[in-house]
């Protein structure tokens, strides 16, 4: 039990520091679309949780899962928003309008 938590919290530490990396080195102008598409590309997440939802039998269990899947739902919808607004500024404006 032990060797598996240390090797969960070893990963999750080194995922952190390398996600910190990368994300750092992004220019400015490529950071929102880079970010709404790992935001949509988060929609595995969802999947996730149904999965896991077919499993949970405790009160601290579906808390825990509506707490997941609440976020779930905020990242996917969210990065749809900023995607569709960032796809919004290459519209052409109607004649009249600047």
């Amino acid at each position: 039990m032990t060797a598996v938590l240390l090797a969960d919290i070893t990963v999750f530490v080194l995922s952190v520091l390398v996600g910190f990396e990368v994300i750092s080195k992004v220019p400015a102008t490529l950071h929102t679309p880079l970010m709404s598409g790992a935001n949509a590309i988060h929609g595995v997440v969802v999947i996730g949780v149904m999965i896991i939802a077919a499993s949970i039998d405790t009160t601290i269990g579906y808390v825990l899962l509506f707490v997941a899947a609440a976020f779930a739902a905020a990242n996917v919808v969210g990065g749809y928003v900023v995607t569709d607004r960032m796809l919004e500024m290459f519209h052409a404006k109607p004649k009249g309008q600047r």
